[in-house]
């Protein structure tokens, strides 16, 4: 179990690490806000096919409160990747990728907000890991300020999407879950992607082929395959070793950054990166300890709390 294990981690850590150049490149000629709605519809649509075949059409049952939790983590997660779309037209992809790599911080932060006392190692993880982000994001950093304060809203919306998700009834199972959650944030998105643009942007005829590629790379790896193998992982792996993906990601998307589209990775970067992943990597520790030791051998992965939904 544990060799097989790797090959869908590495898939997670390699895809989701990468869908931040995918973003970068589809949004270059396709409107970002049409580029995301169409995304999650076509992905969705695939996954429903996938997830019906897989485990027939009955794992789509869900009672009203499944449904209404559904919704509204729908709407959050793909309405972040949106906002993130937006972004990373004025954000470098690597500078991004450390912003959202905080969605574990904004959880806890959620958690301490609404009545629940995380440890004091956890406290002291989120303390130094947003001062990591302020750091990025401050007036006169690298990149564009308002940007960066669109990727703080996208890291913002995805752990409260994330924290919701633990909380609210949900599809029990995972597949189905991801699934009708794309179909309710494309559908959601796709009128605004239409009206926000001219006919003339959204004539095909005007994207480039870099774009067309990124665009179907997202939805083919990022969402299907990507979304499949987390899903494995979460029924099969402990949930510590699947949650290491908060702290590759970046890395990954860091590299691509600067191999791909030549971005510059300055000493500001680097500082903040090494605060933000050790912050990262400390929370999703104790946090992942946490539900261990809650959970014992009950835990069937089904519902992984606070680490289960993703959208990259």
């Amino acid at each position: 179990m544990r060799a097989k294990a790797w090959v869908p981690l590495w898939t997670v850590y390699i895809i989701w690490g990468s869908t931040y150049l995918g973003i970068e490149l589809a949004g270059e000629t396709i409107p970002p806000l049409f580029a995301v709605a169409v995304r999650f519809v076509v992905a969705g649509a695939l996954m429903a096919a996938v997830a019906a075949w897989r485990r027939g059409t009955r794992v789509f049952r869900v009672t009203r409160a499944e449904l209404a939790g559904t919704i509204l983590v729908g709407l959050l997660l793909p309405g972040a990747n949106a906002v993130l779309f937006v972004a990373e037209r004025r954000v470098e992809t690597g500078l991004a990728s450390l912003i959202i790599g905080a969605v574990p911080l904004w959880v806890v932060l959620l958690r301490f907000a609404t009545g629940e006392r995380p440890d004091r190692l956890s406290v002291l993880g989120v303390i130094v890991g947003f001062a990591g982000v302020a750091l990025l994001v401050r007036p006169g950093g690298h990149g564009d300020l308002e940007g960066l304060l669109l990727v703080v809203l996208a890291s913002l919306m995805w752990g409260l999407g994330s924290f919701l998700s633990a909380r609210l009834a949900m599809p029990h199972d995972a597949l189905a879950a991801t699934t009708l959650q794309m179909l309710v944030g494309g559908l959601a998105l796709l009128p605004i992607g239409v009206l926000a643009y001219s006919p003339h942007q959204l004539d095909p005829a005007h994207y480039s082929a870099r774009s067309i590629g990124g665009f179907w790379y997202l939805v083919v790896f990022g969402s299907i395959v990507g979304y499949t193998a987390y899903a494995w992982l979460l029924a099969n792996v402990p949930i510590g070793k699947v949650s290491t993906y908060a702290y590759v990601n970046p890395v990954v998307a860091i590299a691509l950054g600067a191999a791909v589209l030549h971005e510059h990775i300055t000493w500001r970067i680097l500082v903040g990166a090494l605060v933000i992943l050790a912050s990262v990597a400390l929370v999703v520790r104790r946090e992942s300890e946490g539900e261990v030791a809650a959970a014992g051998e009950a835990y069937t992965g089904s519902a992984a709390p606070e680490l289960r939904d993703r959208t990259g």
